[in-house]
């Protein structure tokens, strides 16, 4: 009797039972089955665009080409007329320094040729082409007509060939002079035609231009001294 009562005043506690299997809210996953990894999800980025282009002002642009190939054409032609121009005044000296050297080997031309036929009219060539101090010497009483004489005394011809001819140093752009060296070699031949030895012969012709570009032997010297 007391144990009845015991029993019946003592909760009876209950054991909990589950299905068998997973829990509730847990998925088990299914025997032989692979699971992927997930695939990287790529972002593409786009790149800014470049901000819009101002459009040129073409009618400037223009005249800028204009302008470009204006000045292009004026300095090509320029230096082309400068070029031009120089080679002018290179020429230009080249043949006034060759007509000074070509005056005074005329000069020694003159001066030693001749023959018994034309004695006047060598002297007179070679007198007609002197100026200063060498004219006053030629002008004094009696000087060419004592050189006349002495080339007919000769009963001789003589002929000069110049054998090289060269300004010495540069013209005196003031007096307007400059001395040429010349190198002659003076043969005489006899009236029965027979040829003396040739002689040789060095001399200093300063030559004179003038105004008018007229050229004389304003003065002649041996390269050794004297007259």
């Amino acid at each position: 009797m007391a144990e009845d009562t015991v029993s019946a005043s003592k909760p009876v506690r209950r054991r909990a039972s589950r299905a068998a299997g997973p829990a509730r809210g847990t998925a088990s996953p299914a025997a032989g089955v692979t699971l992927e990894a997930p695939k990287p999800f790529k972002v593409r980025l786009s790149r800014p665009a470049p901000p819009p282009r101002r459009q040129p002002n073409r009618a400037l642009v223009v005249w800028v080409s204009l302008a470009t190939v204006f000045v292009a054409a004026a300095v090509t032609g320029l230096f082309t007329w400068l070029a031009f121009d120089s080679n002018q005044h290179i020429e230009a000296a080249a043949d006034r320094n060759q007509r000074f050297v070509d005056t005074a080997s005329q000069t020694v031309v003159n001066m030693f040729s001749y023959n018994q036929n034309s004695i006047d009219e060598s002297v007179n060539r070679f007198v007609n082409g002197t100026s200063g101090p060498l004219h006053d010497m030629m002008s004094q009483p009696g000087n060419v007509e004592n050189l006349k004489a002495i080339f007919r005394d000769t009963n001789a011809s003589s002929e000069a060939v110049i054998n090289g001819a060269a300004m010495e140093g540069k013209v005196d752009e003031v007096a307007k002079n400059v001395a040429v060296l010349v190198s002659v070699r003076v043969t005489v031949t006899d009236l029965d035609g027979v040829n003396s030895p040739s002689r040789p012969y060095r001399l200093r012709v300063i030559v004179h231009e003038d105004d008018n570009g007229h050229m004389t032997a304003y003065d002649l010297k041996y390269p050794d001294g004297g007259n």
